[in-house]
């Protein structure tokens, strides 16, 4: 990431997150993040009942609320 920021995140149910602020995510260039909730293959999950698409415009307490509901996921 050239410039901003990305972090993956793995979870015990074999789903995850790519969370990442950069000029071309949604809400980076105000400094906020997007996530991706990644499948059991590592790649984007546009079918949870968290959401069909990527979600941006996130502050970090919002960061934490949808990880913890990707987390969360059976």
């Amino acid at each position: 990431m050239v410039d901003g920021y990305q972090k993956i995140y793995k979870f015990d149910n074999g789903f995850g997150a790519s969370v990442v602020s950069h000029s071309g995510s949604y809400g980076g260039k105000e400094g906020l993040f997007e996530i991706a909730i990644l499948d059991k293959n590592d790649q984007i999950s546009y079918d949870t009942f968290i959401t069909g698409d990527v979600i941006g415009w996130l502050d970090f307490a919002g960061v934490a609320d949808i990880l913890e509901r990707i987390k969360n996921l059976a």
